[in-house]
Parts: C-alpha cells; sequence; structure tokens
C-alpha cells in the first residue's frame, strides 16, 4: 500500500482534536461527547431519546447508554413523553450549570484549534465534514 489510509488518518485527527477537547473540559468533569449531548439537549429544551439519537448520528441503544451516564452524573433528567412510549430527556439544574461552566472553556479550546490551523484549514475542514 503507497496512500495512508483515509479512514486512519481521520481517526487520528478525531483522536488528537477530542483529546484537545476532554481535556478542556476536565475541570467541569465531562467530555467532548457528553457536552456535546448536553448542548443538542438545551437547543431543544426537552427531547426524545429517539430523536437524540438522530441527531447525535447515534443508535437508540448507543443514545440511551449515554444519557444514562449523564443522568447517574445529575446532568439530565428523564421522564416519560406524552404518549407514553417515548423517554425524554431534559437537563437539569446540574446540567445548567455545567453548560454554564464548560462553554467558556469549549469556546478557548475552539479557539485554540482555529489558531493552530488557520482559516483555510478550518475552512477545508468543514468542507471535508460536509462531504463526508
Amino acid at each position: 500500500m503507497t496512500s495512508p489510509c483515509y479512514c486512519t488518518l481521520l481517526r487520528t485527527a478525531t483522536r488528537k482534536v477530542a483529546a484537545a477537547y476532554d481535556a478542556a473540559l476536565a475541570p467541569v468533569g465531562i467530555n467532548i461527547a457528553q457536552y456535546a449531548l448536553l448542548r443538542m439537549i438545551q437547543n431543544r429544551q426537552q427531547v426524545s431519546l429517539t430523536e437524540l439519537g438522530r441527531l447525535a448520528d447515534l443508535d437508540r441503544s448507543t443514545i440511551g447508554r449515554n444519557v444514562k451516564v449523564l443522568e447517574r452524573d445529575g446532568l439530565v433528567k428523564t421522564a416519560r413523553g406524552e404518549d407514553q412510549r417515548e423517554a425524554v430527556v431534559s437537563l437539569s439544574p446540574g446540567g445548567i450549570e455545567a453548560l454554564a461552566a464548560a462553554t467558556p472553556l469549549w469556546e478557548a479550546c475552539q479557539r485554540q484549534i482555529e489558531k493552530r490551523l488557520g482559516t483555510d484549514k478550518i475552512e477545508a475542514l468543514r468542507a471535508i465534514a460536509h462531504a463526508v
């Protein structure tokens, strides 16, 4: 094989970027995946697990496990939806506080990555993300 595997390149880059965000968010006690879910929940106020899974591009069982961790940590609360067949999730007061503390840390990490990559590479990253 003479060319590098694109999947391996992307996975390596993703691990490095995720590690930077995880380190930035560590003082709040959450990681980037949890932060992203909390923001999705915040943006919808209350969201079904099925819809949250669709938004996060995760299957229903994975999103259920991830939400259970957030619930255990006091960051979200779950309840039955209007039709009683679907669980819905919303931020708890602890989740609201965690997001308030984490957002400036996330923003600082965003700025560091933008500075490290530069405008052209950030635009290329956005183009690649939309293309795949």
